[in-house]
């Protein structure tokens, strides 16, 4: 599914106007997508789910063609973000799928807006909280660009719009392990979008260094979980970096389904028909 095969729309929700694109008919789902990419990264998947379902796929706050303010990149905002996209076209509750720094911020919805989401599926991460805390060591350095855009504002966004297409092309080469997945034409449009976005991307980044270190924090002292069926798609990072991922989740969840991977970390891409079938596994649930 290229760019034509989708309906756009220019939704102004929750403060900021994002940039949407929409295509099927059906029960929606939502998927957001990571870093550093678009809603072209779900082309594939949405083209599979299209005749069963709505499938609503915005860029996030900061990035593609959305707006870029200043200001707020916390989690919460950015699932208020899609949460207000969603009733703005008409759905006062979906399922939601979340790639990268979209899985994180589909994390923040299903804990803020459980009524909301009817089904979460998160790909690729692990929540914040336990993400910074698995990193030590040696083994931190598979995620120094968390630490740079961790950094007070100047420095990192300086030194990242130096190089922007070296530093953004470096994780479409790492994270992959079947380029072809990833078009010439398609990645042209992700270094075109993050060369554009150098300031709001790192926004994003250092509040995961932040406020939703304090957000997370404050749910996890009052118990809170995700109440909806959760299913999360990672690659064996656990067994990669000596910890045990599912258990990780578990303590956030009370329906887990938990799954590795052989594909690469751009799995939506790499194997749309897994992640495919996995959403449509969740939505029994």
């Amino acid at each position: 599914m290229g760019v034509n095969e989708f309906d756009y729309h220019r939704i102004h929700a929750n403060g900021v106007t994002l940039n949407v694109a929409v295509t099927g008919s059906g029960t929606p789902v939502v998927l957001l997508h990571g870093f550093p990419q678009t809603h072209l990264m779900w082309r594939k998947v949405a083209r599979e789910l299209a005749g069963e379902h709505t499938v609503i796929c915005p860029d996030l706050r900061g990035y593609g063609e959305s707006d870029k303010p200043d200001g707020d990149y916390s989690k919460r905002t950015m699932a208020a973000d899609v949460v207000a996209v969603a009733r703005e076209l008409g759905y006062s509750r979906f399922a939601l799928v979340g790639h990268d720094r979209g899985a994180l911020v589909a994390f923040r919805a299903g804990l803020d807006h459980p009524d909301v989401v009817s089904h979460l599926m998160c790909l690729d991460v692990l929540p914040t909280l336990d993400m910074w805390e698995v990193m030590h060591g040696t083994s931190a350095a598979v995620g120094f660009h968390l630490y740079l855009m961790a950094q007070p504002a100047g420095l990192p966004e300086r030194m990242i719009a130096a190089a922007s297409d070296d530093f953004f092309g470096y994780f479409l080469d790492l994270w992959v392990k079947d380029p072809a997945a990833i078009p010439p034409e398609v990645r042209s449009v992700y270094l075109e979008a993050s060369r554009r976005a150098v300031p709001s991307i790192v926004a994003d980044y250092r509040a995961s260094a932040t406020i939703d270190v304090t957000h997370d924090s404050e749910d996890l002292a009052q118990g809170n979980k995700l109440r909806m069926p959760v299913t999360v798609i990672q690659q064996d990072w656990g067994a990669a970096l000596g910890f045990d991922a599912a258990a990780r989740w578990k303590a956030w969840t009370i329906d887990l389904h938990h799954q590795t991977t052989t594909a690469g970390h751009f799995m939506a891409e790499e194997a749309p028909d897994e992640i495919s079938t996995a959403i449509r596994a969740l939505l029994k649930r």
